[in-house]
């Protein structure tokens, strides 16, 4: 069997399958994964504000959220191989307490260096659960719909965060600092580390961890990274994930500089086009049983670069505007939300022998593209979206081009095994 070709499904090693309570591992999971969008989601609103309280410039704010990124592109790579050999919970418990002594960090940073710093240690520590988070549901379940259904609740509930995050961060900013966003984030690990006691089982045995270190993680990643259509999925993955960090970085200072809304109204639009977000997770996971999932990944990939290609044209042809800004911007975020599950599902089939290794290659490739993608609005300039835009419209561009050249979604890389009976 050659690398591209599609593969059995694997096997459970959870140990007995899905969990009595698999709602409540899930709830935990999509907590876990949503670490980043409520990291960066939540002090966005406060970046004028911070700006000037640690006496610093927007392109510096900016990068503040580019440290984090790098963190936790770092921290997957490096833990998702991990937790193939030591097991889940433990690299899970270890996150949580780091991500929550590193926030308090954040709250008492003096000056934008240590908040730097802090930031991407944050990162590192917070990459633990979202690595994790799919190795854990890729131990446990295959196939269709079992697979892409959990891959896309998971992605539902995690797309809530985006909505949460700035509305709960706008309220904070309304009544206290950017520095009591943080600390709510310490809070927030705490209950992160709570919930995995309670909830979250070892899900990877001992008989089925890998054994020789450093050595063996080496190897496990450079098998993947042999897999020509896995390498094209997560590249596809990953460019267009630099444009929605392009989005989250950039939003802030178009909405809020060029079109004049507040904090709090900026809260509410970026809210509004996380629904989209979430709305596109919730169709994949009711269409996964019916229809390929590279048809999905591929359709929510189209849909945001031809959303992002009509505002180009109309910011370089009539100048845009608020209201038609948002409307491009959210269907952009809405196809992303089909993208965000489909990658999951096809992704981490592809690399069902690895999971953790896979996971830590699919979000480390995303976030070290996003961190580098997302200051560069802010250094080609914050008083005209059209710098955010044709960012995102380029990640966009050559995701389409790495699925084209190397996924090649009409060959069915990655298609879960349909079963004809829904998992009880």
């Amino acid at each position: 069997m050659s690398a591209d070709t599609p593969l059995a499904a694997p096997a459970v090693t959870g140990g007995g399958g899905p969990p009595k309570h698999i709602g409540r591992l899930l709830i935990v999971l999509a907590a876990l994964s949503a670490v980043a969008p409520l990291a960066t989601d939540m002090y966005v609103p406060g970046f004028p504000a911070l700006a000037r309280s640690l006496e610093t410039t927007g392109p510096s704010v900016q990068l503040s959220m580019t440290a984090f990124l790098v963190g936790l592109a770092a921290g997957q790579l490096l833990l998702g191989p991990v937790s193939d050999a030591v097991g889940r919970r433990r690299v899970l418990l270890s996150g949580a307490a780091l991500f929550t002594v590193l926030s308090l960090v954040c709250a008492v940073a003096p000056d934008i260096n240590v908040l730097n710093a802090a930031r991407l240690l944050q990162g590192v520590a917070g990459a633990a659960g979202m690595v994790v988070a799919r190795a854990v549901l890729t131990d446990r379940f295959h196939g269709t719909p079992e697979a892409p259904r959990h891959f896309a609740t998971l992605s539902a509930i995690v797309s809530v965060a985006p909505v949460v995050a700035p509305v709960l961060g706008g309220a904070i900013l309304g009544v206290a600092s950017w520095r009591v966003v943080f600390a709510v984030l310490a809070v927030f690990g705490v209950l992160l580390f709570v919930g995995v006691m309670a909830w979250v089982p070892e899900s990877l045995p001992a008989a089925a961890r890998r054994s020789g270190g450093v050595r063996s993680t080496s190897q496990a990643i450079a098998g993947l990274l042999g897999r020509r259509a896995l390498v094209g999925y997560i590249l596809a993955s990953s460019l267009s994930g630099a444009g929605l960090f392009t989005y989250i970085a950039g939003s802030t200072f178009v909405f809020q500089d060029v079109y004049g809304l507040s904090p709090t109204q900026y809260s509410f639009v970026f809210a509004v086009n996380a629904l989209g977000l979430l709305g596109g997770s919730l169709c994949f996971g009711r269409l996964a049983a019916r229809v390929r999932v590279n048809t999905l990944f591929t359709a929510g990939l189209v849909t945001a670069l031809a959303a992002t290609a009509v505002l180009v044209v109309l910011l370089a042809t009539t100048g845009g505007g608020f209201a038609t800004t948002w409307i491009c911007l959210l269907l952009t975020v809405t196809g992303l939300g089909i993208v965000l599950p489909a990658t999951m599902t096809v992704a981490q089939f592809l690399g069902h022998d690895a999971p953790g290794a896979t996971s830590g290659l699919l979000g480390g490739v995303q976030f070290v593209l996003g961190a580098a993608a997302s200051p560069l609005a802010g250094l080609f300039g914050t008083s005209s979206p059209m710098p955010m835009a044709a960012i995102m419209l380029v990640s966009f561009a050559l995701s389409i081009l790495a699925l084209v050249v190397l996924a090649r979604p009409w060959q069915g890389h990655g298609e879960p095994i349909r079963t004809a009976v829904a998992e009880a």
